[in-house]
């Protein structure tokens, strides 16, 4: 870029006794304006249904922290058979899991 392509804008601040013209861009040439989209608008309707939006956030969330879970669980699972076929291919012999709930060596039925 040259320093002929720079241009400084002055700012002109909007003040009440002076509206902008909006209506005019640049060069005096008319600016399109947004269409008019009240045409879309539900009549009869509130216009937030609080109640639905609420109840439909509560099952997203739901949802999200179900698939959470399960993708958590997933990786465990997976990585403790990983562990194991690592073991089993190593020729070891102790690789499987032993519970000791409910064995007590001191109890002696």
């Amino acid at each position: 870029m040259t320093d002929g392509d720079h241009r400084v804008l002055k700012f002109r601040p909007r003040t009440a006794d002076r509206p902008p013209a909006a209506d005019r861009g640049q060069a005096g040439q008319p600016v399109k304006r947004a269409p008019d989209l009240s045409r879309y608008q539900q009549a009869g309707e509130s216009a937030d249904d609080y109640r639905h939006r609420m109840i439909a956030n509560t099952a997203a969330i739901v949802f999200t922290a179900a698939l959470t879970g399960a993708g958590i669980w997933l990786a465990v699972t997976l990585a403790d058979l990983r562990n194991t076929q690592d073991c089993v291919l190593m020729g070891r012999r102790d690789c499987g899991h032993i519970s000791a709930q409910g064995t007590d060596p001191t109890r002696h039925n």
